[in-house]
């Protein structure tokens, strides 16, 4: 399990690192701007997780995954400036990342000794703070706000879903996987059939 969410983890960074030059170049940002915000797309969710639980900060302890981040902005950035990008291609990418790292935070907070619940949040947390720094840093509406958007609830389902499967006796691995393809699923299947949940509105 460990090598599983070391990889997974790195490649969470790498695809939300993407998702953040994409946007950024939506953006016309230069290449520090870009840089700046794939970094904090790609950090931020981890770093809020390991900050309301205490321990050592992830991307300070393994500098691997800084190093993951800022090669990928860089990559990232001149294989694509120049090309005319559909403008929510970045969403793809961003589903992904959201399920590999909702994953990952769920299973470091267990293993931190988080409760069940408290574990579960802090998965959608690592999950979608990233998305939220980097939406907020190109003056977007974060995904996770906009109306009736299953984002922060495919995160939760998910988390819960592999709790729930680990606590029925399934290999923490298998469980894993199967968090993963619940988040990933729902949040596809959102955007491809536009499912939505019920929105708050005051009678007039």
């Amino acid at each position: 399990m460990e090598n599983l969410l070391y990889w997974v983890g790195l490649s969470a960074v790498a695809v939300f690192a993407l998702t953040g030059v994409l946007d950024a170049g939506r953006k016309n940002m230069d290449l520090v701007g870009a840089v700046m915000v794939g970094t904090a797309t790609a950090l931020g969710g981890g770093t809020v997780r390991d900050l309301l639980l205490q321990r050592p900060v992830f991307w300070l302890g393994e500098p691997v995954y800084l190093y993951v981040a800022l090669a990928t902005t860089l990559v990232v950035f001149f294989a694509v400036r120049g090309l005319r990008l559909p403008p929510r291609l970045f969403l793809i990418p961003d589903a992904i990342g959201l399920a590999l790292f909702t994953i990952v935070g769920t299973q470091i907070a267990l293993d931190w000794h988080a409760p069940w619940l408290a574990a579960s949040l802090l998965g959608m947390i690592t999950g979608i703070f990233g998305g939220v720094v980097r939406d907020v840093l190109c003056n977007e509406v974060p995904l996770v706000f906009l109306r009736g958007e299953l984002y922060a609830s495919a995160a939760w389902t998910g988390a819960l879903m592999m709790i729930g499967l680990q606590a029925l006796g399934l290999a923490p691995v298998v469980a894993a996987w199967a968090g993963m393809a619940t988040v990933l699923g729902l949040r596809l299947l959102a955007m491809a059939f536009r499912i939505t949940l019920p929105t708050y509105s005051a009678r007039k």
